[in-house]
């Protein structure tokens, strides 16, 4: 028998439709069922990388983990990573397959785009009992709808029930669910069985009228109000990296001062987020030189586009604030693109990231970076110090090492160097993402900055990440079970779930 399906839509871009979705694999997986998540088309400033080498959106890695599945690119097989403006790289089922501008991806591919998408949700349904889909922004997006491959057609396409999310945080939340139901045709109204009132705050009997008022003017029920939660789970694109603004610290406020350069083409910037939950470390994202003062870390983060953002670093005078901070005694580590930049020369022989231009790196570390067009994408694992740390590589551009007066950051498991470290270990650049989430690692580099400033050592014995991970998706799971209707949402599905 097919898979079951629900679909996951919202009013709006960032009410919190993956967060729900995770929630659900969750909940599924613990009611014993075998479930797994999907979205046809993603727009993502992170990836995640699967097994087999595959990028996809960072999103269904996440839920994949939540549902206690393994990630496959059938779970997002079609990837949008923005590179330049209005240009995006087009990635199939984990493979870099082009870079299109917005209307040459609209007027050509979409169409050419649907069957990779129903084969992908046909291999789903015959594998797994429910599928958990998720939209894309809103289906209501009339100018858009005729080429929209991520909503409503999906859910025509996999027979699914749909619940719509409307986020009551950022106001007007009933005239945005009566707005979108008004913008649907008939079919796809038809298919809303569902409405979650998510990111709530304040006294729940506040809303019963509303509340009664929506379901007898729509005849859908609500099937629950959501409060408000800051859950530890990773995000995947620039609404979430907007929001870390609000988390900036006042000056003095920690003990330890961490910054991020929050470069115009940033991508994989989930790679600060352990940070966040370092006793006594503030984090700041900065975006100009006069922001910058003298933290104790610097992170140059990765990219879309190396050359550009490097061109954008010269421009605003971080090469030399970088330079000065280098001198002052600031542990600069680049990652990624940040770590290409940390270098002497980049190379674009090939126009991989622009014209063909090359540039002038920062300097802090002697490599040379060529572009090539091949992007590696892979998990990997390493040692440094005996200690094994994992992660994952999503690059184009290939580093050599120009002089023997810095040794390699990571002995990999598969025989090959990484990255660089100065002699003075002031200075640190790797291709692998996904470093600070090596807990101990973090720790580590925390109580070095602490022992430097003359502070108390932390205490060493911390949680792993995939610990962290699954607290997460347990608490997130419990607070949504809590807070909506799983009965009607199982009836909806013609599901028996035996308690």
């Amino acid at each position: 028998m097919p898979a079951k399906s629900i679909m996951i839509q919202g009013t709006a871009s960032d009410v919190g439709k993956s967060m729900i979705c995770t929630a659900l694999c969750r909940i599924f997986s613990d009611d014993g069922l075998k479930v797994v998540p999907f979205k046809s088309q993603n727009m993502a400033l992170n990836s995640f990388v699967t097994a087999d080498g595959g990028e996809i959106g960072r999103a269904q890695g996440v839920q994949a983990e939540a549902a206690r599945v393994v990630a496959t690119t059938d779970m997002n097989p079609i990837l949008l990573k923005p590179k330049q403006d209005m240009v995006s790289e087009v990635i199939v089922h984990g493979k870099h397959f082009l870079n299109m501008d917005a209307k040459s991806y609209r007027n050509q591919f979409v169409q050419q785009a649907m069957p990779i998408v129903e084969k992908s949700v046909r291999t789903l349904q015959n594998t797994y009992d429910v599928i958990v889909l998720e939209g894309a922004g809103s289906p209501a997006e009339i100018n858009l709808k005729d080429r929209d491959i991520a909503n409503m057609r999906m859910a025509h396409l996999a027979d699914a029930a749909v619940v719509l999310v409307a986020d009551i945080d950022r106001g007007g939340v009933f005239a945005s669910i009566i707005g979108t139901l008004a913008l649907l045709d008939e079919a796809e109204r038809a298919r809303v069985k569902g409405l979650i009132i998510n990111k709530f705050r304040g006294m729940r009997e506040l809303l019963d009228d509303g509340i009664e008022w929506v379901e007898r003017e729509t005849g859908i029920p609500v099937l629950g109000v959501v409060p408000y939660v800051d859950v530890n789970i990773e995000a995947e694109d620039s609404l979430a990296l907007s929001a870390l603004r609000f988390k900036k610290p006042k000056p003095g406020e920690f003990s330890v001062d961490v910054a991020m350069i929050r470069l115009p083409r940033i991508s994989n910037f989930t790679d600060i987020d352990p940070f966040f939950d370092e006793p006594e470390v503030g984090v700041r994202l900065i975006g100009n030189v006069a922001e910058l003062g003298t933290p104790d870390l610097l992170i140059l983060p990765g990219t879309k586009s190396t050359m550009d953002d490097l061109a954008w670093l010269k421009a605003q005078g971080f090469d030399q604030a970088i330079k000065n901070l280098r001198a002052r005694g600031t542990k600069i580590i680049g990652i990624c693109g940040g770590f290409q930049m940390l270098g002497e020369t980049l190379l674009d022989p090939d126009a991989v990231e622009g014209n063909g231009d090359s540039a002038q790196g920062l300097g802090l570390l002697p490599m040379e970076t060529v572009f090539v067009g091949h992007k590696k994408t892979v998990q990997m694992s390493g040692t440094r110090a005996n200690e094994t740390l994992t992660g994952y590589e999503i690059h184009l551009g290939r580093t050599k090492i120009l002089r023997e007066e810095v040794s390699p950051f990571l002995h990999l498991a598969d025989g090959r160097e990484d990255g660089a470290v100065s002699a003075d270990e002031q200075v640190i650049g790797t291709y692998f993402h996904g470093l600070f989430h090596n807990r101990n690692f973090t720790r580590q580099l925390v109580n070095d900055m602490r022992q430097s400033k003359g502070l108390a050592l932390l205490p060493t014995d911390v949680k792993s990440d995939a610990e962290r991970r699954e607290d997460a998706y347990n608490m997130l799971a419990s607070h949504v079970r809590a807070n909506i209707d799983m009965e009607k949402i199982y009836e909806m599905l013609k599901i028996e779930v035996r308690g």
